[in-house]
């Protein structure tokens, strides 16, 4: 799970780093035709923290804009797409779906390097945790309704009406993510998982019946919303780096993981263990019941199998991580809690798959 430009209301504003620095003559110049309205004299000014695709605020007396860019170098074929979150959330800004708005994209790569986007910034809170520390109690319950029901309003967008036709293959997404970090886990072994194996297996021979598709924003949970300042509501949901058109529940099982592992485990944002009650915070069916009444239907059917999905998925990530980590020889104790987590996940997934 990546943090990303979610994080851009809680990380360290610095000065551009010196590996990110651009050409902000070249951009002055561009943004003084394209966006008027900021001042001439505006700030630079970058988020710190783990954003895959570089950040920045500019700022004047009266307005700030975040930019977004693609990462200098050679890059990954597929990576660090910032067209294609320019894309989704444009379209979602005309949507009963929370995003910022978008002021333009620049593909032009002999501008400042790389593509970019410029949005509005959005003010207010970051609780990356599941258990959202930062909130008071009484935030914490109806702030996990409107995540929940803001995912129903995302899968309800008719994305073809939308203008994203093209945004993804609409059959097979499950089987072809499957493939996909199965040959990916595969690529990245170090060493005998058995529990990956009987998942992967548990998941291809248990795909759902049905092929539905809708946007899916691939990566949602609480890191990548900014939570209005003054109430328990999303003010808007950013990292849309692996949307796609795919099936819904995908995006539902993947929020609900955290119901299904250990608090207090260092690297596994869990839930298990707390007092939820206690703790202001709903449990697992009270989401799935916020989401079914949004969507208009009467209950979840098949989110052990998506649960089972996503610990796969987030495991084959982390295994890829602890791979590339001992090739470059990190830290032996770094490289071997990356390891441990990726095969505690593993084990967790089959443990659901198991029971299908």
């Amino acid at each position: 799970m990546t943090r990303d430009a979610g994080e851009q209301n809680a990380a360290e504003l610095v000065e551009v780093l010196p590996q990110h620095r651009f050409d902000e003559a070249a951009l002055r110049d561009y943004l003084r035709v394209r966006l008027p309205e900021l001042a001439d004299g505006f700030s630079i000014l970058q988020f710190q923290g783990g954003q895959s695709n570089p950040t920045f605020l500019l700022v004047d007396a009266n307005r700030k804009y975040v930019l977004r860019k693609k990462p200098p170098g050679d890059l990954l074929r597929g990576a660090h797409q910032v067209e294609r979150e320019f894309k989704v959330m444009s379209a979602l800004w005309r949507e009963d779906v929370p995003v910022p708005k978008m002021h333009l994209l620049c593909e032009d790569t002999g501008l400042i390097g790389t593509p970019f986007f410029v949005m509005d910034f959005v003010e207010g809170r970051l609780s990356p945790e599941p258990h959202l520390p930062e909130l008071e109690t009484d935030e914490r319950k109806p702030l996990y309704h409107d995540m929940a029901g803001n995912l129903a309003r995302l899968h309800s967008v008719d994305w073809q009406k939308a203008g994203l036709a093209d945004f993804g293959k609409p059959h097979d997404y499950i089987a072809r993510q499957i493939k996909t970090w199965s040959r990916q886990y595969e690529a990245s072994k170090t060493g005998d998982m058995p529990a990956m194996d009987k998942l992967i297996a548990a998941l291809g021979n248990r795909l759902p019946e049905d092929d539905i598709a809708t946007i899916v924003h691939g990566d949602y949970r609480p890191g990548n919303m900014i939570i209005a300042p003054d109430r328990p509501e999303v003010a808007a949901i950013l990292d849309w780096e692996l949307s796609t058109l795919g099936h819904p529940l995908a995006d539902l099982g993947y929020f609900c993981v955290p119901y299904h592992l250990p608090a207090g485990v260092p690297g596994i944002k869990g839930l298990q263990g707390l007092d939820l009650a206690a703790a202001g915070m709903p449990g697992e069916d009270e989401v799935l019941h916020a989401y079914a009444r949004q969507r208009g239907f009467g209950e979840v059917r098949e989110l052990p199998f998506f649960v089972a999905f996503s610990l796969f998925r987030l495991s084959a990530i982390l295994q890829g991580v602890y791979a590339r980590a001992l090739q470059g020889n990190a830290s032996s104790a770094d490289a071997q809690s990356v390891g441990a987590r990726a095969g505690f996940l593993a084990e967790s997934g089959w443990a659901i798959a198991s029971r299908f």
